[in-house]
């Protein structure tokens, strides 16, 4: 059988071990550039998937991250980041990290191994109709990946896939395929390094678009975040102060008024007579901010 991309040797990693570091660290860097690129032919794969689990979400099921090792901790870097960058609530992000909490500390390769583990993790958690799931597996043959997207599927869930190799097991009965397919590795087999670049580049792309889908970025802004921190405070006061023209000074009030909500502090400076009335732009247009300001606008 011949050997997966992930796990070729290029040849221009001769001597890495005797090299001069500066040169060594060029190889290394052209390396992750050249993973990087690979994204630009997973665009419409990701567009799919950002729209499917969107929808997911907006309909008020969950999105469920699973992986393992390198791949895993990818997965899992994008999920942790959502609730705080969209306000996406928690309860509606699931993280399966093959060896749970124990492969924070010690990222031993036998959890991945383990199919069951994988099942029950699927079932315990219980991802079924309604949810999306997406795996994540640089080789596309993890085996803890594989059942857990079969396992979700057989529940009903959708499932999106994402791999580094093409024609990968984990292609297999997915919703969508995201094929990132990246050069050999410089050090043979480290998926850590252009496979995952890759794949945070992609899981990066894959949850903007979903915050975009779901209302909560507006010209470039995180609208959707609340201002519970003091650098929090002083990034929805310059928001709140760029989209409506208003000073630093009104723009904190209105966050203030708002509870720290971003959205409705905006509504209330384009008019909204009260915190009530701008919750209910917001719940009539589906949390789009952009469409609840046109409403507010006109009243």
């Amino acid at each position: 059988m011949p050997a997966a991309k992930t796990e070729e040797r290029p040849d221009n990693a001769k001597g890495l071990d005797v090299m001069h570091p500066a040169l060594a660290l060029r190889l290394l860097a052209s390396g992750q550039q050249a993973a990087a690129k690979s994204v630009d032919q997973a665009i419409e794969p990701i567009a799919a998937a950002a729209a499917l689990a969107s929808e997911v979400l907006a309909a008020g099921g969950r999105l469920a991250y699973v992986g393992a090792g390198s791949s895993g901790l990818m997965a899992m870097a994008d999920a942790l980041e959502l609730p705080g960058t969209y306000g996406i609530p928690k309860e509606q992000i699931v993280i399966l990290l093959a060896g749970g909490a124990r492969s924070l500390a010690d990222l031993a390769g036998g959890y991945e191994d383990d199919m069951e583990l994988a099942r029950a993790d699927v079932r315990d958690a219980g991802i079924g109709a309604g949810d999306c799931l997406i795996s994540v597996s640089a080789s596309g043959s993890t085996p803890y990946a594989l059942a857990a997207a079969d396992e979700a599927k057989k529940r009903g869930a959708k499932v999106v896939a994402m791999a580094n190799n093409a024609g990968a097991a984990l292609f297999d009965g997915a919703d969508v395929a995201i094929l990132l397919q990246t050069p050999p590795e410089v050090v043979s087999g480290s998926t850590r390094m252009g496979a995952g670049t890759a794949q945070k580049i992609a899981f990066n792309m894959f949850s903007t678009l979903v915050g975009i889908h779901l209302g909560h970025v507006l010209d470039g802004h995180m609208v959707n975040l609340r201002a519970d921190n003091i650098k929090l405070r002083g990034r929805a006061i310059r928001i709140v102060s760029d989209v409506t023209g208003v000073g630093a000074a009104e723009a904190g009030r209105l966050i203030s008024l708002a509870s720290g909500s971003v959205k409705v502090a905006i509504l209330l400076a384009f008019g909204a007579r009260d915190v009530a009335e701008a919750e209910a732009a917001l719940q009539n247009t589906k949390q789009n901010l952009r469409r609840a300001m046109e409403i507010v606008s006109r009243q």
